[in-house]
């Protein structure tokens, strides 16, 4: 189905480039000839793009129990795919959002996009985008976390022994992804529609955007450090995020989401980079996008996600107790 006349399109689109090859078509497209390239090399050569008005996640609390399925959109118009006139897409960025947990504050959750490779057909609704990309997911304490008097006691400790602390985006807990149930393959496609893995809610639903898309990856394990008790304890802070989150990036488990997408754009070179640069670190020092925040998880039947908080309290503890056997005193390990 194409687009109606009276939709409007910004001027400069010549398109061509998803027809270039007849290997890249639905309804298996093979993007192996081109290569998997860096977000960032390539800003000079976009000229175009389209934003994730609605990038609605969901994820079972309980792998395998689709009972469980929660539904959460994350920041708005953060995301963003961006390719030239003829439509090759050179870069795209995925979301972040906060999860608060009581007694610590908020971890930070970003998809970081490492690779990426494809095509966007602007005026086609139907067929209107492939591509492939490498993600990774990173997990961090926000400014409001490192303000917290345990938190910042843990800092004191790690600082204090020259060991990285997840406080900043660049020193993040890094999760590897991968294809569903393909441990061997971090390559996986965003393809066109919604998933067919599950039923969305309406709430969840956002029939009024200009396009939609899909993705799904399943989660690995950490990307060890090197250092025996620095990756212990970012294990510990991952089971207290997932214990949080519901589980949105437990080993093993399934993440997908539905892209609703607004109408194409033009490329302003200079802000797609500061945007980057933006997000680099964090969303602000708040938490909070100047586009809007995300919402609260829920259930398919509305019902919100709340956290077991004893279950938090156990996991606090235990990293107390942790601390303790391996830090005789502030700043001396054991």
């Amino acid at each position: 189905m194409l687009v109606s006349q009276n939709e409007s399109i910004p001027q400069g689109w010549v398109g061509g480039f998803a027809q270039s090859n007849p290997q890249f078509a639905y309804p298996d497209p093979d993007l192996s000839s081109l290569p998997l390239l860096d977000n960032m090399d390539n800003i000079k050569l976009l000229t175009r793009m389209q934003q994730a008005e609605w990038p609605e996640f969901s994820w079972e609390t309980e792998k395998g129990n689709a009972d469980t399925r929660l539904f959460q959109m994350f920041a708005p118009y953060i995301s963003r795919i961006g390719y030239t006139d003829l439509g090759r897409v050179y870069s795209i960025i995925c979301p972040q959002q906060g999860v608060w947990i009581q007694g610590i504050g908020t971890l930070n959750i970003e998809v970081t996009v490492t690779s990426q490779r494809g095509w966007v057909d602007e005026p086609n609704k139907e067929n209107n985008m492939y591509a492939d990309m490498t993600v990774e997911g990173k997990i961090w304490f926000s400014p409001d976390a490192n303000q917290n008097a345990f938190i910042k006691l843990l800092w004191d400790l790690f600082s204090n022994n020259n060991l990285p602390f997840p406080s900043t985006k660049a020193q993040a807990i890094r999760v590897t992804t991968h294809q569903p149930q393909n441990p061997g393959q971090p390559v996986f496609a965003v393809r066109k529609g919604q998933t067919t893995l599950f039923e969305s809610p309406d709430f969840a639903r956002h029939p009024e955007a200009y396009g939609t898309a899909n993705l799904a990856v399943e989660i690995g394990p950490i990307v060890p450090t090197n250092n025996e008790l620095v990756d212990t304890f970012n294990q510990k802070v991952m089971d207290l995020f997932n214990l949080g989150s519901g589980n949105i990036l437990q080993s093993g488990n399934i993440l997908s989401w539905n892209i609703w997408i607004s109408k194409p754009g033009l490329v302003d070179q200079d802000e797609w980079r500061n945007h980057a640069e933006k997000w680099r670190e964090s969303i602000d020092v708040t938490h909070h996008s100047p586009d809007g925040d995300g919402t609260k998880p829920r259930y398919f039947n509305g019902t919100y996600f709340n956290p077991v908080q004893a279950l938090i309290d156990e996991k606090i503890q235990e990293i107390i107790d942790w601390l303790k056997h391996h830090f005789m005193s502030v700043g001396t390990p054991a």
